[in-house]
């Protein structure tokens, strides 16, 4: 029945030319009383994650049969391309799988409901999950988005072709230089790529501030924190030393990876790649290579690392069926079923009581995900703020920076100036909003 709806959406959304938000705001009264309500969920992923995500949906609508859920997925580019016609148009979905960095653009803006009212009242239960948790949902105190779970920046090795170039990583106490070398060596011991080249820059390019002592954004959202701009330059020029030696792929090459199924680290073509933790259980199923999660260059001396959550479900203002869809949120964070089969795959549950359950069903290769974590929060520092108002345009412009250095049309240092200059105009032009 739920393939058939996602059928049906896909022709409805190829019909309106491309775009999601088909109407389904139909309801009718069921035999018992209740109300048939349709809720349209949507999130980002791969294909291991639509499957799981498929099958609790189907245990919802089980339990709950007065409900009728539409799936809306797409890759993670896909996604917010589509999210922006819609939230124009006021037809977002019942429930967004939302990112931290677009919780501002859209929680700022009046797009978002408070979820405040769903955590008191107990449709949306927090007695086994740590305050602190959600705390990175919350924006001026109002709770726009729930924490699905908690993940860590990392580097997934694939140990096969490390074994290959001789390769062993100390990853306690690995540099920065460590890592170029360590890039320039598989390249030359196994003709593939040492590292899929620290994409997107939006994600690392702040961690390797951090590692330095400095932050990406100010914490008033009003421009860039870090002042000196050759941590920028030495940062692309790194980066550019690796694509000029193939040791990492190009951003037309990095561009042609649209799912996790096309991943370099899937196709045996990179000895690392820079992901969240939470991404490693889906490349484990991808690939048969022997895989591990290994703790990021440059990470001990400043606590560089900090859990995150690793997403999280917002609900919009214009959603006619709010208490349906907070009801939903608690049971994909609370449920011990729902949670057996995401596996940490969202990152390590928030629910203290649903992670003790699933890490004793888990096999070894899905418990390295919360080892991992466990592992890397002793080495954690405080977290960052949520992204402000005006971060999509910059994440964008950094990536565009980003491109046009790694196709050496600029320098680095031409790169830097221009990105303050512009990032900075940006972020003053949102706050005076």
């Amino acid at each position: 029945m739920l393939m058939r709806r996602i059928v049906q959406f896909v022709v409805c959304a190829m019909l309106l030319f491309g775009l999601w938000g088909c109407s389904s705001n139909s309801e009718e009264t069921s035999g018992g009383g209740k109300q048939s309500i349709t809720l349209r969920v949507a999130w980002w992923g791969g294909q291991p994650r639509h499957d799981y995500t498929t099958k609790i949906i189907e245990m919802y609508e089980k339990e709950h049969p007065n409900v009728n859920i539409e799936a809306e997925f797409a890759n993670w580019d896909d996604y917010w391309k589509k999210l922006a016609p819609m939230s124009a148009a006021n037809q977002l979905p019942d429930v967004i799988q939302m990112d931290s960095a677009y919780l501002s653009q859209y929680g700022e803006k009046g797009q978002l409901e408070d979820l405040t009212p769903y955590v008191k009242d107990g449709t949306i239960k927090t007695d086994s999950i740590d305050e602190k948790v959600t705390e990175g949902g919350k924006i001026d105190g109002k709770l726009y988005g729930f924490t699905l779970g908690v993940n860590v920046l990392s580097v997934i090795t694939n140990d096969d072709l490390l074994k290959k170039a001789g390769i062993t990583i100390d990853d306690r106490n690995w540099t920065w230089d460590d890592y170029e070398k360590f890039a320039l060596k598989v390249r030359e011991e196994t003709g593939q790529y040492g590292s899929n080249g620290m994409n997107p820059p939006d994600v690392f390019f702040p961690y390797y501030l951090r590692t330095k002592g400095e932050r990406f954004y100010k914490k008033d959202g009003t421009g860039l924190a870090y002042a000196d701009d050759k941590l920028f330059v030495d940062y692309f020029k790194r980066q550019v030393k690796l694509v000029n030696a193939q040791a990492s792929p190009t951003p037309d090459e990095g561009a042609q990876v649209k799912g996790m199924e096309d991943d370099f680290i899937v196709k045996g073509r990179t000895a690392a790649t820079w992901n969240y933790s939470n991404q490693y259980s889906a490349f484990a199923q991808l690939t048969d290579a022997s895989l591990s999660l290994k703790l990021p260059p440059g990470q001990s001396d400043e606590k560089a690392l900090f859990l995150r959550p690793s997403m999280l479900f917002s609900i919009p203002k214009s959603s006619e069926h709010k208490k349906e869809a907070a009801k939903f949120i608690d049971f994909f964070v609370n449920s011990e079923k729902a949670n057996a089969l995401m596996k940490g795959e969202r990152g390590v549950p928030v629910s203290a009581k649903a992670a003790e359950s699933v890490k004793a069903k888990l096999n070894e290769e899905e418990k390295k995900i919360f080892e991992y974590v466990e592992r890397a929060a002793k080495h954690a520092g405080e977290g960052d703020p949520p992204e402000p108002v005006g971060s999509a345009e910059v994440i964008k412009l950094l990536k565009d920076t980003s491109d046009q250095i790694l196709f050496n049309k600029i320098t680095p240092e031409q790169g830097a100036a221009k990105f303050r200059k512009e990032a900075d105009e940006i972020l003053k032009r949102n706050q005076a909003k």
